[in-house]
C-alpha cells in the first residue's frame, strides 16, 4: 500500500468509521481525523448546536470545507460524517483524492450502536429506525457511486473490520497497479 495514498471512510453513522479509522490510522502509523471532530474543534461548538442555529445546509457547508482541507493532505484516514457524500463535491474530492470504503450495516445494527448517543441531530425524533431506513434509502446509492471498496461492519470487530480492509487495499493497490 502505497504511503502517499489517503483512506477515506464512508457510510451512515453508527457503522463503526471512527473506531475503525482510529485502529486503522494506528496500525498503519498515519494521522486520523474526523471530519465531525474537526468541525467542532473549529468552530467551539457540538454538532447539535450547529445543527440548531445553521440547520442541516449550514451544517453540511462546515463540513464540505473540512473535507476538502484535510483531503488534501497525504497519507491520512478520515472518517467522514454519515451525510458527507450529500454534497457533491465532498464526493468528487473524496474519489479524486483517495481510497474511498464504504462501510456498511444493517439499519438494527445502527440503531443499537446509536441508542444512546445524543450527539446525533437527525435521531432525535419520535422513531430513530424510519429516520434511518430513510436516511440509508436516500444516501446509499451515493455511497456506492463514490466507494472504491464496501466492507460490512455487521456483528464484526472493529479488529476484523480492519484486518480486512488492509488485505481488500491490498488487493486494490494490486489491481491498480496492473492495469498501469
Amino acid at each position: 500500500m502505497r504511503d502517499s495514498l489517503n483512506i477515506f471512510l464512508i457510510g451512515p453513522m453508527g457503522t463503526g468509521k471512527s473506531t475503525i479509522g482510529r485502529l486503522l490510522a494506528a496500525e498503519l502509523q498515519r494521522p486520523f481525523f474526523d471530519s465531525d471532530h474537526e468541525i467542532e474543534r473549529r468552530c467551539g461548538c457540538d454538532i447539535p448546536w450547529i445543527f440548531d442555529v445553521e440547520g442541516e445546509a449550514g451544517f453540511r457547508a462546515r463540513e464540505a470545507q473540512v473535507i476538502d482541507d484535510l483531503s488534501t493532505q497525504q497519507g491520512v484516514v478520515l472518517a467522514t460524517g454519515g451525510g458527507a457524500v450529500t454534497h457533491p463535491e465532498s464526493r468528487r474530492l473524496l474519489r479524486e483524492r483517495g481510497t474511498v470504503i464504504f462501510l456498511r450495516t444493517s439499519v438494527e445494527q445502527q440503531l443499537k450502536r446509536t441508542a444512546r448517543d445524543r450527539n446525533r441531530p437527525l435521531l432525535q425524533c419520535e422513531d430513530p429506525g424510519r429516520k434511518l431506513r430513510e436516511l440509508f434509502e436516500v444516501r446509499e446509492p451515493l455511497y456506492r457511486a463514490t466507494a472504491d471498496l464496501v466492507i460490512s461492519t455487521e456483528r464484526r470487530s472493529p479488529r476484523s473490520v480492519v484486518n480486512d480492509i488492509r488485505r481488500q487495499l491490498h488487493l486494490h493497490d494490486d489491481l491498480v497497479d496492473a492495469r498501469g
